[in-house]
């Protein structure tokens, strides 16, 4: 169901935010209908989810024996319902029925720092160009930014460095080493590779698109050439910034002994060196899609499964995990790289 950004603007704290930053923010959240004794959450429990509650009431009850009651017309129900986590009651729907306004709660939260920073004039923004922030909030949408703490944010955006850029400008070549991470703000870009006929476009970036990362997180040299295809202006992220705001909290290092166990548990295994390192040596069921060639094999991944990403030493591991969470895939990066998972669930090949 559509959300209306006016029933937003009777929320706290977003009765605050600029029109343009709810209205995108309009454009994530859930409307629900729900009926009595449907249950929003229950006490001890810890979730991804923040909840308003537009119509109706909903009871709160407290092992101790405590409950309180939170009508969608009271000031209290202008709040989310029992945001602290874990969970302080279980919330039950005790009207007829409900309706109820879901929110991913680090989206939420990460929607309102960005507003703040804005606002305080921290961030520029063109309140005569309602989509002047879309960049910004395509880059807040992406699954490897959930791991971003809020309050790195501020850093994180008030390091970008805007440049402008024309139409056919070279931006990173094929072979350079990495300097920059960039979101495209506004414009577009192609990313091209050296192939055995010549160079060959693989991809077509737009207005909130991020590239550059590949080199940063595997301290190698860039693997894809980006040239603009349209006028338009970057945000760049000097590698520095980068490694200290973004690899560090969004790739996930796990150990051989848990790997072992989420493969058992039906994870995958995504193998991202060379053909040739794979064929001599590599984890058993391993899928071996090498780094510089895993996007154009994302059409053969699941985004239900959760995938264990390894090289030799975890650099290019790194960089995979980076990439699968930023497109909506859950990953992780193996720590030590295939010797250390080797004694796992390794056998030689004949």
């Amino acid at each position: 169901m559509t959300i209306e950004t006016s029933l937003l603007k009777a929320l706290y704290p977003l009765d605050s935010m600029l029109p343009e930053h709810l209205d995108a923010l309009a454009r994530e959240g859930v409307s629900e209908e729900l009926g009595r004794n449907d249950v929003l959450f229950s006490e001890g429990e810890t979730d991804d989810h923040a909840y308003y509650l537009l119509g109706g009431e909903v009871q709160g009850s407290y092992s101790d024996g405590r409950s309180k009651s939170i009508s969608a017309d009271s000031l209290q129900g202008r709040y989310p319902v029992g945001d602290l986590q874990p969970r302080r009651f279980t919330a039950t729907i005790s009207s007829l029925s409900a309706t109820v306004l879901r929110f991913d709660r680090r989206y939420l939260e990460k929607v309102i720092t960005f507003d703040q920073l804005v606002r305080s004039g921290q961030l520029k923004s063109d309140p005569d160009d309602p989509d002047s922030s879309r960049w910004a909030f395509r880059l807040l949408q992406s699954k490897a930014l959930r791991k971003v703490p809020a309050g790195s944010l501020e850093r994180l955006f008030t390091r970008f460095e805007e440049i402008s850029v024309s139409d056919g400008q070279a931006i990173i070549r094929e072979g350079d080493d990495g300097d920059y991470y960039y979101v495209i703000k506004e414009g577009a870009a192609a990313v091209s590779q050296l192939q055995d006929s010549g160079p060959a476009v693989v991809a077509y970036l737009v207005r909130g698109d991020s590239f550059g990362e590949d080199a940063l997180l595997s301290n190698s040299v860039r693997n894809a050439s980006v040239d603009m295809i349209k006028d338009g202006s970057l945000m760049r992220l000097a590698k520095s910034d980068f490694g200290e705001l973004l690899k560090q909290p969004v790739v996930e290092w796990i150990t051989p002994g848990k790997a072992s166990i989420m493969v058992r548990q039906g994870a995958g295994i995504i193998d991202v060196r060379t053909r040739e390192e794979f064929d001599e040596r590599a984890i058993k069921g391993a899928l071996n899609l090498p780094l510089y060639r895993l996007r154009e094999h994302l059409s053969e991944l699941d985004k239900k499964t959760r995938y264990v990403c390894y090289c030799n030493t975890g650099e290019r591991s790194a960089a995979a995990a980076f990439i699968l969470n930023k497109m909506g895939f859950e990953a992780v990066a193996l720590a030590g790289g295939l010797s250390s998972m080797v004694k796992q669930v390794d056998k030689p090949k004949s």
